[in-house]
């Protein structure tokens, strides 16, 4: 597996594997598919020295290139300077590729990659009936830091959201 740093013409990619898990209701409040448009100041707005995004790819890209099996994002927190330390991290997988361990790898390497990053602590919000993001994450020690009750309507019900940290 390799995992580089996102380009902006990985954002297709990008984008149909993150609408890949809209109509499940389990990884993302969104309601509706989102446009590549709307992800482009997204990737090109952000300091990779700290907040970069990866893909994941089979192998190192070749000429014709790699298809992308997943992405991981590190994200600010609240968007304020004292929380420069912390960061929320995101990962999709394209659905062919999900249940292969590359969310592990993903998040293994994201807490290795850390002091590199200036982050010293990271957190995960995942909604309380996303049990296997929720495995993921305790699988790497995260522990559950808060709960939000009810705070998403997704497919008309109501649904927690659980917030893991870790202190790295």
């Amino acid at each position: 597996m390799h995992i580089r740093n996102a380009l902006s013409k990985d954002l297709i990619e990008i984008v149909n594997i993150y609408n890949s898990t809209i109509s499940a209701h389990m990884a993302t409040a969104d309601l509706r598919e989102i446009t590549v448009e709307s992800r482009v100041d997204w990737l090109k707005n952000r300091d990779f020295r700290f907040r970069p995004v990866w893909v994941i790819e089979k192998q190192k890209q070749s000429q014709e290139g790699s298809p992308i099996l997943g992405w991981l994002s590190f994200n600010d927190f609240y968007g304020r300077p004292a929380y420069q330390q912390t960061a929320e991290l995101s990962i999709y997988i394209a659905p062919e590729n999900r249940q292969q361990g590359l969310g592990s790898y993903l998040l293994q390497q994201a807490i290795a990659t850390c002091p590199q990053l200036q982050i010293k602590i990271l957190l995960g919000f995942i909604f309380a009936h996303n049990e296997p993001s929720l495995r993921l994450f305790q699988k790497y020690n995260f522990a559950q830091w808060g709960k939000l009750p009810q705070v998403a309507k997704l497919a008309h019900q109501n649904q927690d959201l659980i917030i893991l940290g870790k202190t790295i």
